[in-house]
């Protein structure tokens, strides 16, 4: 539970100084935000839009989107969904709900998971087309931090609504489906240093835990089949770098790696959906492009050899 825990301290520490500190601390959203009166952190994927919008950007946001930009390219990738995003404290409860009372089923509601690609092409689209910033109209996740930082009722109706959708329609509906943030720090941090590794692949037994409660189960197959017996990298850019895998398994086949320049360099020119390597892993890579079936599959298998045995 220790990286739960942590991510939890996180998120909750970047609410708490949004809501409590002095202006002099951290002033502004999860948008955009000046800490210690004079270190500028933008969303870079709201950066994008006002440009599109409007043609130009402060200074400032721009400096603080090529912060954010640099860290999610060169580290993070999608860890701010994990570590920093409000809304993951939802959905993650949701998923531990959805689990306990549908265990056996996935969704009732199917969503591709390339639909949050098409949402955020959508959104960049409509900013350059209607002249707004049009995501940060209706973003959730800006909209769930101001409103608990106000105190406002706000905050229990935006956390009510994703999380009745991730329950009852769609397990990991938001984050996993329709989310454009997320989609777009993906495509940024194709390229990341930062990597959950597969240390001994011939430890692992098949019980289908990190498989479970990963929020995006897809990108562990590849890495679990890969052709050394020391295993791959979970290299696609859907890794949230939550390290859910690595806590729930025992026998102890994940860790954190830092991957070599190279690697990360070839990771970033591979594209994300690619499911022509044939084999297993290109059906293992062929669920990024469609449904869960391949993911709920494999937990079944292992759930079923866990009784057998």
């Amino acid at each position: 539970m220790r990286w739960l825990l942590l991510r939890r301290l996180s998120q909750t520490a970047v609410l708490l100084a949004f809501a409590l500190a002095p202006p002099q601390i951290v002033s502004g959203t999860l948008a955009g935000s000046l800490w210690f009166g004079a270190v500028p952190l933008t969303d870079p994927f709201a950066a994008l839009q006002a440009l599109l919008a409007t043609g130009a950007v402060s200074a400032s946001g721009a400096v603080g989107a090529l912060i954010v930009a640099a860290f999610l390219a060169l580290l993070g990738g999608r860890a701010f969904c994990a570590w920093i995003c409000p809304l993951n404290m939802v959905t993650d409860l949701a998923d531990a709900v959805h689990r306990r009372l549908f265990p056996a089923r996935a969704h009732w509601l199917r969503i591709d998971r390339r639909a949050r690609h098409a949402v955020a092409i959508a959104v960049l689209a409509g900013s350059a087309a209607g002249g707004l910033v049009l995501w940060e109209a209706v973003n959730p996740i800006t909209w769930l931090q101001r409103s608990l930082a106000a105190g406002t009722v706000a905050a229990l109706w935006i956390a009510g609504a994703v999380f009745t959708f991730d329950l009852l329609l769609v397990r990991h509906g938001w984050c996993g489906h329709l989310c454009p943030v997320g989609a777009f720090y993906g495509w940024l941090g194709r390229g990341r240093r930062l990597a959950i590794a597969v240390r001994d692949r011939r430890a692992c037994d098949d019980c289908g835990r990190c498989f479970s409660v990963c929020a995006e189960p897809q990108v562990i197959a590849p890495a679990l089949r890969a052709r050394s017996d020391e295993g791959g990298v979970i290299d696609h850019p859907d890794c949230t770098l939550c390290g859910r895998c690595v806590e729930v398994c025992p026998p102890r086949v994940f860790a954190l790696a830092v991957r070599s320049p190279a690697a990360s360099a070839a990771n970033a020119r591979r594209g994300p959906t690619d499911a022509s390597t044939g084999g297993r892993q290109g059906a293992a890579h062929a669920t990024v492009a469609g449904d869960d079936s391949l993911t709920a599959a494999a937990i079944g298998a292992a759930a079923q050899r866990r009784s057998i045995q």
